[in-house]
């Protein structure tokens, strides 16, 4: 059970960081304005890449209960 929570905490930690990202390579979230990551493309990839895993173990703790 506390595996579970866990997963379930980090993945969606990592699905709101990796949406953070992708708003922030993408110019829609600018904050802070001296953000290095603003307008740089790269970030949106690394952004899906890190929401992806996040709901990865999201789905792995939810298959782990069953």
């Amino acid at each position: 059970m506390p595996m579970r929570r866990i997963l379930t905490l980090v993945g969606a930690i990592a699905v709101v960081m990796g949406l953070v990202w992708i708003g922030q390579g993408s110019g829609y979230f600018p904050y802070p304005a001296a953000s290095f990551m603003i307008d740089q493309s790269p970030w949106i990839a690394y952004g899906a890449g890190l929401a992806i895993l996040g709901l990865v173990l999201i789905v792995i703790a939810r298959r782990t209960a069953r």
